[in-house]
């Protein structure tokens, strides 16, 4: 914000064939030159660790691995950054949710020239700005120390992470970002902030900082300004993406045998949506390469409004050609159903739709030519 096992079994939605990609019955043509033995050794190296640790696998395990070793978004490699996180996120939505945090944070860190971080730590992301729980850097001795005074919301994986970028303010009122280590004694994990049953294993918490030492990245107003924020969010699509894979991936396999032509065309309209979906996030990484530096909101909008409603059209099909069987019997199939509309619910919906359609208002010529 997770599965049944696949200690048994190849994990499904992703295998490597021939220099392609498959997502479930979806193949995405790539050549992928010098990266090729990267991608591959990534997924290989996956499918071993959802072998040997099924649904309890975690983001210390991933890290341990270096499946967190993801090319920068923008790097000519977006697409590999991008169908990683989906294929964590088909396995498991909660555990996408620390990864994509994870690897996020460490993007800032690259992007602003923060500290390197140390091996295997894990980092989260927290930058949600509630009006009730905010953050203040207040200068600490001459550098970029700060004290970090206030609580953090939304904090996923607060208890089993090493270190933070958190947002925060400084005293001029300007928004910022600093790098914090979470086993001090002024950082507090608490056991508040989350109701929900979906994406219930992504422990996103409150977490109280009083007089936390942190270090400054960057400088006031960098976090959104800078061409990774929109490139990120973009990334978050791949994740909606992979969570509807995984239930995608479900309803195709518990429909193997099936001729009933209700289930069939609803597993037809599971293919239009996923199709369309993946063809626009391959779009969009390829126009973040091209162009790295670009003011990338619009694509970003664009691609994960799209996908959040592929998402949509896909657990609608999917509950309505299964039934309430795999809902009540299938734990990963009921487990992801559950996550995926919280997940999603980090998408801003009607707001993000009027931001991009005053981009399209705002456009010199028509946006929508072949």
């Amino acid at each position: 914000m997770t599965s049944s096992s696949f200690a048994t079994e190849q994990p499904r939605g992703l295998t490597e064939c021939a220099g392609s990609v498959i997502y479930g019955g979806f193949v995405h043509a790539a050549t992928f030159r010098d990266n090729a033995c990267d991608l591959c050794g990534h997924i290989d190296d996956l499918a071993r660790l959802q072998r040997e640790h099924g649904e309890s696998l975690t983001l210390a395990q991933l890290v341990a691995a270096g499946l967190d070793r993801l090319p920068m978004p923008g790097s000519g490699r977006t697409l590999q950054r991008w169908r990683q996180l989906a294929a964590v996120a088909a396995h498991d939505l909660s555990l996408v949710k620390l990864f994509e945090g994870h690897t996020d944070a460490l993007a800032i860190l690259h992007e602003l020239d923060g500290p390197a971080p140390p091996e295997r730590s894990r980092w989260g992301t927290w930058c949600a700005e509630p009006p009730d729980a905010r953050l203040a850097f207040v200068p600490q001795g001459e550098g970029n120390g700060v004290q970090i005074r206030g609580t953090k919301a939304w904090c996923s994986g607060a208890a089993s992470v090493t270190d933070a970028v958190v947002s925060g303010w400084n005293e001029a009122g300007e928004p910022c970002l600093a790098a914090v280590a979470m086993q001090q004694p002024g950082v507090q994990v608490t056991q508040s902030g989350w109701q929900a049953v979906g994406m219930a294993a992504s422990h996103s918490v409150d977490v109280q900082f009083a007089d936390a030492h942190g270090v400054l990245l960057g400088s006031p107003g960098d976090y959104t300004r800078r061409p990774g924020f929109w490139q990120g969010a973009a990334g978050i699509a791949a994740c909606w993406f992979g969570g509807a894979l995984g239930i995608a991936e479900m309803a195709r396999e518990l429909s193997a045998t099936s001729r009933d032509p209700h289930r069939l065309a609803h597993l037809g309209a599971i293919d239009v949506a996923m199709a369309g979906a993946a063809a626009l996030l391959r779009e969009a990484a390829a126009a973040i390469d091209v162009d790295p530096h670009a003011n990338a909101e619009a694509l970003a909008l664009r691609t994960r409004l799209a996908v959040e409603a592929a998402a949509g059209t896909v657990m609608h099909h999917a509950g309505r050609a299964l039934g309430a069987g795999p809902l009540c019997r299938n734990a990963r199939f009921a487990r992801a159903m559950a996550d995926l509309p919280v997940f999603m619910r980090q998408s801003h919906a009607e707001r993000d739709l009027a931001a991009l359609g005053q981009r399209m208002v705002q456009a010199g010529t028509c946006p929508w030519v072949l």
